[in-house]
């Protein structure tokens, strides 16, 4: 358990860092004209909120600690 704890933990932190520093995104598509079976769609590139990073670099962080001093 101790070292599932230490990997997910560390797993967050990574990912965190990574939306942190302007790296995390997402695309989403939007249909902008439809006529019968000929529609027209828009690709966006959305980056992914910034406290969605923080939280992930807090909660890993607090997982891996967990993870080093549990005793076991």
């Amino acid at each position: 358990m101790r070292i599932v704890l230490i990997l997910v933990g560390l797993a967050l932190l990574v990912a965190g860092l990574w939306v942190v520093f302007g790296h995390g995104s997402y695309q989403t598509t939007d249909t902008l004209v439809q006529f019968g079976s000929a529609k027209l769609t828009a690709t966006h590139d959305k980056a992914f909120p910034q406290w969605l990073g923080i939280a992930g670099i807090v909660v890993g962080a607090l997982l891996a600690i967990g993870g080093f001093f549990k005793k076991g």
